[in-house]
Formats: C-alpha cells, structure tokens, sequence
C-alpha cells in the first residue's frame, strides 16, 4: 500500500554508510531470545484450562461457558497488570542505567518466578510466580524493542526488530510443543515441568547480556562519545561512520535537556508518537489475538477436539504464525509497514467473519461441531494468525519504538508495555465472559475493531521503512494531518 496517500514529498533517507555486520547479529540474537521468555508464558498459559477442566469433573455446562472460572481468568491475567506496573519501573532504569540493567533485571526476576511457579503448593504460591514472571517481561518487553531499533542499522531496522516477534512465536511454539507432551505425564505434574522450564530462556537472557555492548545512543548520553564510535563501527563493519555518530550526538544533546520524559512526551511536538504508543497496542490485542494465544486448545476442546487433539491443534496453528514472523522480517524493509498493516488487517476481518460464521451456525450450547467444520475452523484460525505474525504483531513493537526521538523514546515504549499489558489483563479477565454470553457473537465484536484499526492505519500512520531514528521527525512535518498538530507548536 503507498504511502503517498498521507505523506507529501519523497522519502527521507539517512545516507549512512555500513552494512550488518556479525556482531550486530549476535547481540540482536541474544537480546532478542528475550521474546522468548513472553511468547513462552502464553504458551503455558494454553495448559491451564486443561488442568482446570480436570478439577472440574464433567459437567453439562453450555460448550461457551464451560470455562468461564474467575480462578481460570486470574491465573491468566494476574502476570499483566504486574508487568505494567514494573514498565513503568523499567523506564527509568533504561534511561539511566542503561538497556542492558533492564534485560539483567528482567531476566533474573523471570528465573525466580519459573522456580516460584513450578514449585507451588498451593494457588496463591501459583499466582505470585505469575506476578513475578510478569515484572521479570515488563522490564524486558520495555528494554529489548528499545535496543534492537538502537542497535540495527536503518535499512534493516524493521528486519531485525521483528525478530522480537519472532522469538515470541517460538516461545509459544515450544510451550505447545511442551503442553502436548507433559500433558501425558500420569499423576497430574506434568504442568510443574512447564512452568519451571521458563527459567531456561530466560538464564540465557540474563547470561548473555552480562557480555552485550551497550546501544550506541545510550552510549554517548553518559558522554562516552570515543565508546560510541567503536561500537557503531563494529555495529556497521565500516570506519566510516561519522554522519549516524553526529546525528546521535545531536539527539543526545537534545536528550540530556529533558528531566520527565513522562511529561515531555504531553507536549502538543510529540503527539503523533504519543498516540501511537497508546493506539496500536490498543489495538493490538482487539485484534483477538489472545483469543488464539491464551485459548487455543480451550476453543479446539469446544468445537470438537479432545484434549490432545487440542493441544496439536495449538501447535499447528503456531508453526503457521512463526512462518508468518519469518516471512515478516525478510518483507518489512521492502514493502514498507504500512502495507503489512493493512494486508494483515484484511486477512484477520475476514478470518473473523468467517469463524463467528461457522461457530453461529454449527455450534450450539450443546454437544461438538461436526468434524469437517472442526478442521475448517482451524484451517481459519492458521489464517487469521498468519496475518497478525506479520502485521500488527511485530510491528506493535516496531513502529512505536521507532517513530520516537531518544529524549522520548524509553518512555514510549514503556506506555506501549503498559498498554499492551494493561489491554491483555483486561481481555483475560472478560473474554470467557464474553464468550459464554455473547457466544459467536465475540467473534463479531472483533471483527469491528479490526475495521477500525486498518482505516486508522490507512489514514493516520505514515511510512517508516529505511527512516533513521534521528530523521523520524521529518515524516510527521509531511503528514496532511498530524504537519497541522506539529507546526502549530514550533511556530509558537
């Protein structure tokens, strides 16, 4: 989709020199694998309704109600509204101690609450590990973006920040892998395997940024100029990088002006990116994507599967999405956020009509869906998670991050954590409401807001690919919109 809709004039180019090097592959790679640490978390969160269901016993509960648990909707959503608390935390720690000390803090709060997890006795033992894993993900959700956009050289900033997203998948993906086979672990302690095993990603996290760089910007705002230019050398595998390091500098500069990045980020200069660090999280998780991610064997065990069936399902449904990540990142750079915005945004309507559609017609309160319509619904569901794998999943953590000038941009992503956090809590606590009295109807409901955040997108966000983080401002100057909203200070 071109972006010459909303943006006047041509592209804004960086002209930097360098090229991806091997060192700015392993540090993203090991930065990176924190993804791994969120994306396992919802994963192992897939297996709790099992284990709930077992508790239960057989009931003859309506097919949409059977899990509506407050205890269900607790242990699911206790670890967000903990990490959005600890992203505010995890801002200042950033901007003064730089990203490395979150990812170090994250990693080492996540190991405890595997052990904490695995180890409970009782329910209240369950829920502080799920508290702490969440404080452990809001100090490295909030650290990692920030990091990789610092790190990746501007052309193939889209390419390596998604690689957040693509760890996340995997996380997932190994959860599911995992839930299906403890699942047939007789006596019942098959789900202590896979909360302890949480600590695994998360020590190699921890062990690796021990031996990270620091980011080039962080660098040079505690005035390490002469470290600076080493690493970015490195980073770009070429000498010749004096252009990027004057243009750091500057933002830098502009940076240390700035005591309460929460504040500054109110002013009328930067309310596009303050918009954006609220919306497209926002949106983010109406897309239903929880739905999937918390839910998949609960909505496979409802239409039909039995249990193994539904756990298999989740992982089918996983290799099509982590497909999808990899394809985002080998496309990002070159067709631009706009269009994956948009195309995925289409896919996932009509993946939602068409599940509501089915689920309305063939599943009553009673009794399975026939098996054909079973497999279709899953069929739609690889769909529908391949156009969120390559939409608005990575670049929810992408386009915020790096639309956001450095005197700003931790505390945007720290608001884009919290949102995001604040919006998933919010959803685990009400969707098996939603589910049980709105039935197929939920289904319908997402379907609004998934048209609602691709004309958002149409007409609001403007294209970033190749952009250098330091030249971002210039698109918001050349927008038809948001150029009223940014003069409009300046000239005052």
């Amino acid at each position: 989709m071109p972006g010459g809709f909303v943006v006047e004039g041509g592209p804004v180019t960086g002209g930097y020199n360098g090229r991806v090097t091997a060192f700015v592959i392993l540090s993203c790679i090991v930065a990176g694998s924190g993804g791994i640490l969120f994306g396992y978390d919802l994963g192992i969160s897939e297996f709790f309704p099992e284990v709930y269901e077992k508790m239960q016993g057989k009931n003859k509960t309506s097919n949409y109600c059977k899990f509506d648990s407050q205890l269900l909707m607790v242990f699911t959503s206790s670890l967000y509204i903990a990490g959005l608390i600890a992203a505010f935390c995890a801002s200042k720690v950033t901007r003064t101690l730089g990203r490395r000390a979150s990812m170090l803090i994250g990693g080492s709060v996540f190991i405890v609450g595997s052990a904490l997890g695995g180890a409970a006795v009782n329910v209240s033992m369950l829920i502080l590990g799920r508290v702490l894993l969440g404080v452990g993900l809001g100090f490295t959700n909030q650290s990692i973006p920030l990091y990789l956009s610092e790190m990746a050289p501007p052309q193939y900033r889209g390419a390596i920040n998604n690689g957040f997203e693509l760890s996340i998948s995997l996380g997932i993906l190994f959860a599911n892998v995992l839930n299906y086979f403890v699942q047939k672990i007789h006596g019942g302690w098959g789900w202590r395997i896979s909360l302890s095993l949480a600590a695994l990603p998360a020590s190699f996290l921890t062990i690796g940024a021990i031996f990270l760089p620091e980011s080039p910007s962080f660098t040079i705002q505690k005035g390490n100029i002469e470290e600076a230019s080493i690493i970015l050398q490195k980073l770009r595998g070429t000498p010749n990088v004096q252009k990027e390091l004057d243009d750091l500098i500057a933002a830098s500069n502009i940076s240390r002006t700035i005591k309460n990045p929460f504040r500054n980020i109110l002013r009328r200069k930067y309310r596009p990116q303050l918009v954006m660090a609220i919306v497209i999280p926002l949106f983010n998780q109406l897309t239903g994507i929880n739905v999937i991610n918390f839910y998949a064997p609960v909505m496979f065990r409802t239409i039909g599967f039995k249990e193994s069936g539904a756990l298999l399902s989740a992982v089918v449904t996983r290799l099509f999405a982590t497909a999808a990540n990899i394809i985002a990142m080998v496309v990002v750079d070159r067709f631009g956020r706009r269009f994956l915005f948009i195309v995925g945004g289409i896919q996932m309507i009509l993946s939602q009509i068409t599940i509501g559609g089915i689920l309305f017609s063939q599943l009553k309160d009673h009794g399975s869906m026939e098996k054909d319509y079973a497999y279709l619904v899953l069929i739609i569901m690889c769909v529908f998670v391949t156009g969120f794998a390559w939409s608005w999943g990575p670049l929810t953590y992408l386009v915020p991050n790096e639309i956001s000038p450095l005197e700003i941009r931790s505390a945007a992503q720290s608001i884009v954590v919290a949102v995001l956090f604040l919006v998933t809590f919010l959803i685990g606590q009400t969707f098996l409401v939603m589910l049980c009295h709105m039935k197929a109807g939920t289904f319908f409901f997402f379907t609004g807001m998934l048209f609602a955040m691709t004309a958002f997108v149409y007409f609001l966000l403007p294209e970033t690919k190749k952009v250098p983080l330091e030249q971002m401002d210039q698109i918001w100057r050349r927008h038809r919109f948001w150029k009223k909203i940014v003069e409009e200070e300046e000239t005052k």
